[in-house]
Order: structure tokens, then C-alpha cells, then sequence
């Protein structure tokens, strides 16, 4: 996507880092008077009140937009530290595909993710990528033995074949996919698996970088994304730098869920 093809936020339009994957990279705003942005550009253009819809419109058209090296939030209360643990006995549910918000009423538009400035590196992956095709891809690459498996033989069988399977039942096959996926495969294969699921779905699980915030769309009727905690390798004992994340809705104070 061509920078010149995105809206305008004000005076201020997006400088677009070379990319052909899922969504958007953003370095920076530029101005036609050669200004300087705001260090925290992210809340100070793109989410500020005058702007945001249009942001949010444009992460619902695209799926991902990642913001890189914006200052750090003018309001850190504003976000939730990102919760879950992992371990190599067992993976947690962050480390399957999932909308955030899913154990709730309703799934937030649009999910935030952030890699605050920190000392810490962080160097476990965050994958996004479209959804269904991430329940595709989790359907295809499940091992010989469990595509038989009662819960999932079924909706293997359709999406093997090249067909569609029933929107309102999207959740429920994905949720009775993960089950089988738990029972059956240790936490090494099963991450194993997942890391195929990533590649088949065409995930974006590019390092993060200090000062990164990751727009993801939620819950929508156009480019709705999943996520997931993605390792590389097997989860070691080295510190692992913090995420953190928010909700931001439509509201002018851009009120944050409680997660």
C-alpha cells in the first residue's frame, strides 16, 4: 500500500516503512513544512479525538497498523500490563489464536498492543493474522491423528475440501480445535504446530522494537485479525521484556476496558 493511498490526520500524514506482509508499518508522520511530530505520536495524532475515527477506520480496512518508535504514552494508567504465563508444561490460552476481550459480552473494535520503552529486550513474538484463516490454518495443520477426532473431523472435512464453514459457528470449531490440540499434544509439539498454523495463516510475528504499538482490529465486520504469544523456541528462564495493552474505543477520553 502506497502512503499517498491513506488518509490525511490533519497537516500530518503517515511515513510508511517498506513492508509486503499483513497490514502496515509506520516509522513516523510527516508534515508538508517539514514540522516534527509529536514524540508520542500515537496518542497525540493518530488516537487523538479529532483523528481517531479515521485511524481506527483505516486499522479496520487493513488489520494491522504498527506504529513504531512513538514516545512513551502520555498516560501509562491508561494500559493494562498483558496477562499469562506460560511454561513448558502446559500453554497457556494466550498462546492460542483468539479476539481479545472473547470472554466477555462483546469484543472491543480495536486492541492496542504496546512495547513500552524498557530495559528488558522482549523477545517473545506476538503473531496476528486474519481471521478465519487462522481457524483454517489450525484445521490443516492438525497432525493425521487428531483430524479424525469427533470434535473436528467434521469442520476438517469442509475446510479440506475448499468450502465455507457456517459464520456462527466459527468460535465453537476453533474452541473444540484448541481442546484437541490440549489433550493431544505436548506443549513443545504443540507450539510446534502453531508455529506451522502461523505460516499457513500468513501471520505477521516480527520483533518487536521499543516504543512499538501494534493496532490490531478486533471485532469487526470487515478485517477482523487474531493474535497470539508466540515463541520461537522453547520458553526459557531469561527475562523477557513486558508488554502492555488497552482497548481504545470510540469514547472522547478514549476509556480503557478493565481486561
Amino acid at each position: 500500500m502506497l502512503a499517498e493511498d491513506l488518509p490525511s490526520f490533519g497537516p500530518w500524514r503517515l511515513r510508511l516503512a517498506a513492508w509486503s506482509g499483513v497490514g502496515i508499518i509506520v516509522d513516523g508522520l510527516t508534515h508538508a513544512d517539514d514540522l516534527i511530530a509529536p514524540g508520542d505520536y500515537v496518542n497525540e495524532v493518530l488516537a487523538a479525538p479529532e483523528h481517531r475515527d479515521r485511524f481506527f477506520d483505516l486499522v479496520d480496512r487493513v488489520g494491522l497498523v504498527a506504529c513504531r518508535h512513538s514516545a512513551n504514552a502520555r498516560d501509562p494508567d491508561a494500559y493494562q500490563d498483558v496477562r499469562g504465563r506460560s511454561s513448558r508444561g502446559r500453554l497457556s490460552q494466550g498462546e492460542y489464536y483468539h479476539h481479545d476481550g472473547c470472554s466477555g459480552p462483546s469484543n472491543p473494535r480495536v486492541v492496542e498492543i504496546r512495547c513500552p520503552y524498557q530495559d528488558v529486550e522482549r523477545h517473545t513474538r506476538t503473531a496476528v493474522a486474519p481471521f478465519p484463516e487462522t481457524l483454517h490454518a489450525m484445521l490443516l495443520e492438525l497432525p493425521a491423528a487428531l483430524r479424525q477426532q469427533a470434535d473436528v473431523a467434521g469442520s476438517y472435512a469442509v475446510v479440506a475440501a475448499g468450502k465455507t464453514l457456517p459464520i456462527d459457528q466459527l468460535d465453537k470449531i476453533q474452541g473444540a480445535v484448541i481442546r484437541t490440540v490440549r489433550r493431544a499434544l505436548s506443549a513443545e509439539d504443540a507450539r510446534a504446530y502453531l508455529r506451522a498454523v502461523d505460516i499457513r495463516a500468513g501471520a505477521h510475528r516480527e520483533s518487536w522494537t521499543m516504543g512499538e504499538s501494534r493496532f490490531i482490529a478486533n471485532a469487526n465486520p470487515g478485517r477482523t485479525m487474531q493474535h497470539r504469544r508466540a515463541y520461537l523456541e522453547p520458553p526459557g528462564s531469561r527475562p523477557c521484556g513486558q508488554l502492555i495493552k488497552r482497548w481504545p474505543d470510540d469514547l472522547p477520553d478514549l476509556a480503557v476496558e478493565k481486561l
